[in-house]
């Protein structure tokens, strides 16, 4: 990997928000294209924020400074990004279900989502099955993530899905669940097309459906 897309890995790793826009630049300036940046630079380093996340060698706080730091650098790539040719890889919707308020792993989702080329609709926390059903048939996106990080919300993404199919919209989108508690075997227990244990995978996991 070039020494500047390196060096914005490893800022963005550490969370160094101060000098994330100057590396950004820096990689632009030498050429790189905004889609090198994002996924040698940035994508490289959440990546291995997402792991060391998932073996619980960073935690929350760490890795939210990580996902702010990409943002900073986020808004410089993405003008650029919609003004090139990248190919948007489809419309994600993404909430956080009833009753559940988190959403710092919800946001590190969106964000990983954005910086694959998705385009993100983000509802926010606390979301009632019939306000996703709505948005689902608005907007028409190719997936649905849910969230949730309480094992007493969890039976609300059950809730969510039987909704989309009594709306006769289950059919038009992939959805896929995730959050600490939650585990692939209730992902398919509930009925879900998918189930990614971390941001990272999320997005791959998400690619691998919509194919």
């Amino acid at each position: 990997m070039p020494d500047v897309l390196k060096e914005m890995s490893d800022v963005l790793i550490k969370g160094e928000l101060n000098k994330i826009s100057d590396l950004t630049h820096q990689a632009l300036d030498q050429g790189f294209s905004a889609e090198e940046v994002l996924q040698n630079g940035l994508l490289a380093g959440m990546d291995v924020v997402g792991k060391r996340f998932k073996d619980g060698d960073m935690f929350i706080p760490e890795v939210l400074r990580s996902a702010k730091t990409m943002h900073k650098a986020m808004d410089i790539l993405r003008p650029i990004l919609a003004q090139s040719e990248v190919k948007s890889q489809g419309t994600f919707l993404i909430a956080t279900v009833e009753g559940d308020l988190h959403d710092i792993g919800k946001n590190l989702v969106a964000m990983m989502f954005e910086g694959a080329g998705f385009e993100v609709i983000n509802l926010g926390i606390d979301q009632k099955a019939q306000a996703i059903v709505d948005a689902v048939k608005e907007k028409k996106p190719d997936v649905l993530g849910l969230s949730a990080l309480l094992t007493t919300t969890m039976p609300k993404m059950e809730e969510t899905i039987h909704a989309l199919h009594e709306a006769g919209v289950r059919d038009t989108v992939k959805v896929m669940v995730g959050g600490a508690p939650v585990t692939a075997e209730y992902a398919d227990k509930i009925g879900a097309d998918g189930y990614a244990p971390n941001a990272a995978s999320a997005v791959d996991k998400a690619k691998e459906l919509i194919q």
